[in-house]
């Protein structure tokens, strides 16, 4: 069992967010739902495959940041992705850095002003 079960991503916008990951990953959201008075949106996941769930969350105990913990998605071109991540207004906190000869990782701002990572596949 992988000890990381779900994340969720603070957002103070979460239609603007989801344009912002769409636009960078790719990815479609389902339908928005709402849960103990929050609204979230889960970003796509399929049973028996690597990684964990996830959501962006809007609420009153949601709130971005730069300082808290820093998630990782995986992406194909790392390149490609901070270009789509450059072109939504997002800003380099952390230069493309090689992990080893084919891993590379890079740290961003999203839409809402929370610092994540980028590491390619």
């Amino acid at each position: 069992m992988n000890l990381i079960a779900h994340v969720e991503i603070p957002v103070a916008n979460l239609e603007r967010a989801m344009r912002f990951y769409a636009a960078v990953f790719g990815v479609a959201f389902g339908d928005v739902v709402t849960i103990h008075g929050n609204r979230m949106a889960s970003f796509p996941f399929e049973e028996g495959k690597d990684g964990a769930s996830g959501a962006l969350a809007q609420g009153d105990v949601y709130r971005p940041t730069r300082d808290g913990a820093i998630i990782y998605f995986g992406v194909e071109d790392i390149d490609e992705a901070l270009g789509r991540a450059a072109a939504q207004g997002s800003e380099i906190l952390f230069p493309k850095t090689p992990v080893n000869e084919h891993v590379f990782v890079a740290e961003i701002t999203d839409s809402e002003g929370n610092r994540i990572a980028i590491q390619s596949l």
